[in-house]
């Protein structure tokens, strides 16, 4: 296959790269790099079956050539309110790559008669009142909270997709992706991952928003793009979950982050530090993913943590 990513530059982008040239298939990355950085890919450079174009997804897209798929997997994704490159920091561009960006992908794969898989984000279901959360829960968003413009341009490119599947027979599928972690995330990313790592490699207290009673599932990303291949091979046009249904606390993950990193420093709790809308608890119930993709996450927390301390540790030299 010969397949477009959009966002391939970025933390899962690039993952997804990787996955596919593993497997035999030709990619386009494509990514303005706001988010994204050329570190991430540098290592295909020069390969004939992986060709890298900087260009903003929002502005209309042009490929060459046929596509046997696409995968649009541009957008800020940060929820940080001190991230640069984070959603409260980039409102109106995270609006547009979800409207505009997914409207130029989906066109792309009309154009070319490919399959589309569009990334979306268990931020859909907002801050639940169901508890895990199934793809068939409609979800509790604040339409006009700050964290809307990635919850709201997310649901946008859902239903977008939908339409296109509906009215003009696209190929398509939805990933709902669960918080994810591993390396090539950015250090100042702002979610909390990198921010545990950074401090807890420089020998700090690990800052925890709230009384860190908070939940969430965090699922190591080499799963997790296993679970996209699968969804991207499959023939399911319904949304999936895909994420880890391992449920634990800030608090807990902060805590792990200081075992694997042998920080000697404790936790700092912020008790305002949170940002308005922050969803209390968050855990994909994942018995789609089960049934139609035979997948499950395989890597434990700790083995994840392990995997991805090197990496965060040569950025924090």
């Amino acid at each position: 296959m010969r397949i477009l990513i959009t966002g391939g530059a970025g933390f899962i982008g690039s993952h997804l790269c990787d996955r596919l040239l593993g497997a035999g298939h030709s990619v386009i990355a494509m990514d303005n790099l706001i988010t994204g950085h050329i570190r991430n890919i540098q290592h295909l450079a020069g390969r004939d079956d992986f060709r890298f174009v900087k260009h903003n997804v929002s502005e209309d897209i042009f490929v060459d050539g046929p596509l046997d798929a696409v995968m649009h997997f541009a957008s800020p994704a940060s929820p940080s309110k001190t991230a640069p490159t984070g959603y409260l920091q980039l409102p109106i561009q995270t609006l547009k790559v979800g409207a505009l960006g997914t409207l130029h992908a989906l066109g792309v794969a009309k154009a070319k008669s490919a399959r589309f898989i569009l990334a979306s984000t268990s931020e859909v279901y907002g801050d639940p009142l169901e508890h895990p959360q199934k793809e068939t829960y409609w979800g509790h968003v604040d339409p006009v909270g700050p964290r809307s413009v990635y919850d709201e341009a997310k649901r946008f490119a859902e239903a977008l997709t939908m339409a296109y599947h509906r009215t003009h027979g696209v190929d398509t599928r939805i990933v709902r992706i669960f918080n994810t972690y591993g390396p090539r995330m950015r250090l100042r990313d702002g979610r909390a991952l990198p921010a545990f790592m950074g401090q807890a490699l420089r020998g700090e207290d690990v800052t925890v928003f709230g009384d860190g009673s908070q939940t969430r599932s965090f699922c190591y990303v080499s799963d997790l793009v296993e679970g996209i291949y699968r969804l991207l091979m499959s023939d399911t046009a319904d949304p999936v979950n895909i994420g880890n249904p391992h449920e634990i606390t800030i608090r807990e993950f902060a805590e792990a982050v200081n075992r694997v990193t042998a920080n000697p420093a404790g936790l700092r709790l912020v008790p305002d530090g949170r940002t308005q809308g922050d969803p209390q608890q968050r855990r994909p119930d994942i018995t789609r993913a089960r049934t139609l993709l035979n997948w499950e996450p395989a890597v434990p927390l700790e083995t994840g943590l392990q995997r991805t301390v090197e990496y965060f540790r040569n950025l924090v030299a």
